[in-house]
């Protein structure tokens, strides 16, 4: 488990910022399936690198790009959250860009999830034609949903019912990919609020009582079967061969 710099991938080329990243992989021998992380807003934290240490020991070659290579997140996560409304910009492009690395790699199978954490889940949807499987957890819904599954690949989907954010939105979720042919298995947590599937707190320490106030942060039942669905779906879909 490091963190690396993808170089060569960064979009914009030489003289332009790198593309940082966090990378863990299984153990043994590949070729594994590989996913992307897209992370919280908080960035590439202790919590989206234990999410990536997990889905390596789960057998996935796993990487977390930087959406904030370019300068950190008080500069670029206006723009950030800008290019998940819109499904463009250079976070999109960097999100492609360790997709191509992974592919790129000997030891990755040549099929890509993508798993994504609040801000990172809104990514998770606005990505789902460009990758194999797609978990969105606490994702924010894009405005022109229907739209945006346009040739999706199949989602798993987890939400908690305590995310006053999100209210609604694993049920619109299900409906529409329901609507437009998407295998998929989206699920509301009754005792779950946002980022729950996070192990311990995050975000600025003077706000935490505020997320608690707010239901947000960890569930560890409600996490638990979160994590057997999302296993068991990346499983079924990125173990297909890859010209599937």
């Amino acid at each position: 488990m490091a963190d690396i710099d993808l170089g060569e991938y960064t979009r914009n080329g030489e003289g332009s910022p790198r593309l940082r990243a966090h990378l863990a992989v299984p153990a043994g021998e590949g070729p594994w399936p590989g996913v992307v992380i897209t992370h919280e807003a908080w960035g590439v934290d202790e919590q989206m690198r234990a999410h990536a240490d997990r889905l390596a020991r789960l057998g996935y070659l796993t990487v977390v790009p930087d959406l904030y290579s370019e300068g950190g997140m008080a500069r670029c996560v206006v723009r950030v959250l800008l290019a998940m409304r819109s499904g463009r910009g250079r976070a999109i492009a960097d999100i492609a860009a360790a997709k191509r690395w992974l592919l790129d790699r000997d030891d990755c199978t040549g099929r890509v999830g993508v798993v994504g954490f609040c801000m990172g889940g809104g990514f998770a949807l606005a990505t789902v034609a460009d990758f194999d499987a797609s978990a969105v957890n606490y994702g924010f819904i894009p405005r022109n949903l229907e739209g945006a599954l346009d040739r999706a690949c199949p989602v798993v989907g987890s939400f908690g019912a305590r995310d006053g954010g999100l209210r609604g939105a694993a049920g619109e979720l299900r409906a529409a990919l329901d609507a437009a042919g998407v295998a998929n298995d989206v699920k509301e947590y009754p005792e779950a609020g946002h980022s729950f599937l996070n192990e311990a707190p995050n975000g600025p320490k003077a706000l935490r009582p505020v997320f608690r106030a707010m239901h947000t942060g960890p569930h560890p039942e409600s996490a638990a079967d979160a994590w057997e669905r999302i296993d068991a779906f990346l499983t079924e879909h990125l173990a297909l061969p890859a010209d599937s």
